[in-house]
């Protein structure tokens, strides 16, 4: 009896072995719905940042590169007047000097450096003494103007870098979720992932007024995908979408969660209404509008249509008002 019980015992471990080994019963089980959603949140947390960043560093450019255009367009016209003010200088220069080093001369005058040129100016003394005034006063604006421009060079050229370094990262993290799509695809089927995009009517609360306006643009883009780096017509990204909403009221107001804050009047819970913009995260890197009733309306994530969600369902920072 004894035999045969070791012999069944060994047989059990024979069997539990194979399976383990052929990765049967015991093999790790796919993670559930719950625990999809809760990795694309976790990663989604670490993206949104990401792109409110670029939309940020986007926006300096772009108004970095309209000083520049600013600058340079002051700047030419005095490169003319210095043109002109230095060919009547050699035209004067080569009737007073017959066969003495004109080209010599006319090196001086082209250097461009304030320094030099000013050392220069007593050489010229002799021969262009009504035009050193008039052609001193151009360089110095020129060079005034240059010592503006330089700067905005160079931070143009860090901006582009931080730009392109933000979209490497957003594609990394891209990659990322698409996998996570993927397991939700395997998860949920074709069967989607979150039910009504419009659980309530929205606005629940209308406000009238530029708020109402922008509060029923919101609300009429329900539906639509999220898209990173997009004001619309067709897809927005979180400030995308409430940048749009309030341009159609007559309100600008930048393409940037964090700037958007600064650019809204501080509003307390007690009196939100809808049109009121909500804040989320310390670092502020989410924005929906509020709708009423405890609602908002937001672009959230990618992959992801515009909806509706309980204001609280994320960490508040604060509230903004426009206009």
């Amino acid at each position: 009896m004894a035999r045969h019980a070791a012999r069944r015992s060994v047989v059990t471990i024979l069997v539990t072995c194979a399976v383990v080994l052929g990765g049967g019963t015991v093999a790790r089980a796919e993670p559930s719905a719950a625990e999809i959603e809760k990795q694309i949140d976790v990663a989604w947390n670490q993206l949104e940042p990401v792109i409110e960043r670029h939309n940020a560093t986007r926006l300096d450019l772009d108004k970095k590169k309209r000083q520049i255009a600013a600058l340079t367009k002051k700047i030419e016209p005095l490169q003319v007047q210095i043109d002109v003010a230095m060919a009547r200088v050699g035209e004067f220069a080569a009737e007073q000097y017959k066969g003495g080093n004109l080209s010599t001369i006319n090196a001086l005058l082209t250097t461009g450096s304030p320094t030099t040129f000013g050392d220069h100016l007593v050489m010229l003394d002799q021969f262009a003494r009504r035009s050193q005034a008039d052609i001193q006063a151009v360089v110095d604006l020129r060079n005034q103007y240059s010592k503006q421009k330089e700067p905005l060079d160079q931070l143009v050229a860090q901006l582009s870098t931080t730009e392109a370094e933000l979209a490497a990262r957003k594609k990394q993290i891209d990659g990322e979720i698409e996998k996570l799509e993927d397991m939700r695809l395997r998860a949920y089927g074709s069967g989607g992932t979150t039910g009504a995009l419009a659980p309530v009517p929205c606005p629940y609360t209308y406000p009238g007024g530029a708020a109402g306006t922008a509060v029923k643009f919101a609300c009429a883009q329900i539906g639509k995908m999220y898209q990173y780096g997009s004001g619309g017509p067709g897809t927005f990204d979180c400030s995308g979408l409430t940048s749009a909403a309030w341009a159609k009221a007559g309100v600008s107001l930048p393409h940037n969660a964090a700037a958007q804050r600064r650019a809204t009047d501080d509003v307390s819970r007690s009196n939100l209404r809808a049109g009121d913009l909500v804040f989320y995260y310390s670092d502020l890197h989410h924005v929906g509008m509020y709708v009423g009733g405890g609602w908002i309306v937001h672009a959230s994530r990618t992959g992801e249509p515009i909806r509706m969600r309980k204001l609280d369902a994320a960490p508040v920072h604060s509230f903004g008002r426009p206009g």
